[in-house]
């Protein structure tokens, strides 16, 4: 079967720097492809990422890879039927049951639990993320809550609704506009 992508670039509102995401509908599931170009604290960075889900949206596997001038550093989990979130053979306890990934440095991670969801406009779900810190790599739960406003805009919660924003998104859960985040230049 041949592979049905999508690509995307985006802005980041918050640092200086671009990402390309390329979105793959695989015979046996979904995978978000990319790479951000950031400037944090006047150093280069370039976090090149893979995740991989199955066909309803739960994350299966994910690798990323930061590259500074200060330092190199690399994340490879491996989630099983069960959710158990695997790093290096061990598991990571915290993160059993988790169905998402949440990374840091992206506004690409959103797409999963929308589309895993469905909700109808109006309707909310709480999610628990397996959260990726940027620039360190450490992995955390994250309670998440999203919001249905209008066919096209969610209100994103995290942190207990200590951070609150609006997202916008195209008809593939692709972020258009994440507020004071990302804005989609394509």
């Amino acid at each position: 079967m041949q592979n049905v992508y999508h690509a995307v670039l985006w802005q980041n509102l918050q640092y200086t720097g671009t990402e390309y995401c390329r979105l793959s509908d695989h015979y046996d599931g979904w995978q978000l492809t990319g790479t951000a170009l950031l400037l944090l604290d006047g150093d280069p960075a370039q976090v090149c990422y893979e995740v991989t889900c199955d066909k309803l949206w739960y994350t299966r596997k994910v690798e990323v890879a930061v590259e500074m001038e200060s330092a190199q550093q690399s994340l490879h989990l491996t989630i099983d039927q069960a959710r158990r979130w695997w790093l290096a053979g061990r598991e990571l306890e915290p993160l059993r049951g988790c169905r998402d990934i949440d990374l840091g440095f992206t506004p690409v991670t959103n797409t999963l639990p929308i589309r895993r969801l469905r909700l109808a406009v109006g309707r909310k779900a709480k999610v628990t993320a397996a959260w990726v810190k940027f620039p360190t790599l450490e992995i955390e739960p994250l309670r998440q809550r999203y919001t249905r406003l209008a066919e096209y805009c969610y209100r994103y919660e995290s942190g207990n609704g200590t951070f609150v924003t609006e997202i916008e998104v195209d008809e593939r859960g692709l972020v258009t506009h994440y507020l004071n985040g990302w804005q989609r230049i394509e």
